[in-house]
């Protein structure tokens, strides 16, 4: 790039190198009708030899929007939601928008903060997968115009927002009832913190599928908490050892189902194509169809969960008006060989 002395080239400098009127410049910059070929081609020239860049922030300020929204996960390096952050970003790269990110790490005020954060701002709009379950913080925000879509998990009382779930106890109760199918009796429970959303409507689908199957519900069969290896571990060998123990694991996501399989295999109980506990995991996981026997989950699709959410974000920012929505994406089975496992 040309040392123009002080700092990024401007129009000014393009337009001086190209020998023609600003004017001229912002109307080959902006893709306007008016400029000869001629004169348009020796502004691009100048605009390469300088390494002119656009400055889009103050040209969508000047339109009222800052072509930007925020958006909050719960971890992103948790491969659920770096696929929701990929699609997310995919339909605002193709809407001429920016994505800011952030991980709430389940705490409501670090989700508090990042999503005032990112108001400050100025994004145009937020999708939102949130920690808690008060958001009265996000009402002023609204009545000032910035749109929000809450994913993964809905807004709390009081807010009426655009919504997009996966049916998380349809598909809870379809791998219960898949275990039961085979012949399962003494199915167990293990979920993530039950004050999660997502949690407390997969224990609710276990239950009905065990309801409906004639069985009874035994809470010394639920087990439920943070996916640490330690706790998991602590809980699978209780399970084991109670006088009439699991045949079955129904697991409440991704990341407790690989955590207790290496529980499972630290306490040399791990499910084998000869037989052993038998798995159903609620998300499907990198490798699980490549394990022996290979995982039987009940599988959502993040990346359809993300672009869902955006492009009704998106739609919205575009003038849709209506009342909110709450979405509910399906979940299917994929039935690979650990869920067809019989009792012993």
């Amino acid at each position: 790039m040309a040392e123009t002395g002080r700092g990024r080239p401007t129009m000014n400098d393009v337009a001086a190198a190209a020998g023609v009127a600003l004017k001229t410049v912002s109307r080959v910059v902006n893709e306007e009708r008016g400029v000869n070929e001629a004169t348009a081609e020796r502004v691009r020239q100048a605009i390469a030899l300088l390494g002119y860049r656009r400055n889009d922030g103050a040209r969508v300020l000047r339109r009222g929007r800052t072509a930007s929204i925020g958006l909050v996960i719960e971890d992103v390096a948790d491969p659920f939601y770096s696929l929701l952050s990929r699609a997310v970003e995919d339909v605002a790269l193709g809407n001429g928008s920016l994505v800011f990110t952030g991980s709430s790490g389940e705490d409501s005020l670090r989700e508090r903060e990042l999503v005032l954060a990112f108001c400050a701002r100025r994004v145009d709009g937020l999708i939102i997968v949130p920690a808690g379950d008060d958001h009265g913080y996000l009402v002023p925000e609204l009545a000032a115009g910035i749109r929000a879509v809450f994913a993964d998990r809905p807004a709390g009382p009081g807010l009426d927002v655009d919504t997009v779930l996966c049916d998380n106890t349809g598909g809870a109760r379809a791998g219960t009832a898949h275990l039961a199918a085979h012949g399962h009796r003494r199915i167990a429970f293990l979920g993530d913190n039950p004050a999660i959303f997502t949690a407390e409507e997969r224990l609710r689908g276990y239950r009905e599928a065990l309801a409906s199957a004639g069985l009874a519900y035994d809470a010394a069969l639920v087990a439920m908490g943070t996916p640490q290896q330690e706790r998991l571990h602590a809980d699978l060998a209780r399970l084991l050892a109670l006088p009439d123990p699991p045949t079955a694991l129904f697991t409440g996501n991704g990341r407790t189902t690989v955590t207790a399989l290496r529980a499972l295999e630290a306490l040399d109980a791990r499910p084998t194509a000869a037989g052993g506990i038998a798995i159903v995991g609620f998300d499907d996981f990198e490798l699980a169809d490549m394990l022996s026997p290979a995982v039987t989950v009940v599988a959502q699709d993040p990346a359809n969960l993300g672009r869902t959410a955006a492009e009704l974000l998106f739609r919205r920012l575009s003038g849709e008006t209506g009342p909110a929505e709450r979405l509910r994406l399906p979940t299917r089975l994929i039935a690979r060989g650990s869920g067809e496992l019989p009792p012993p």
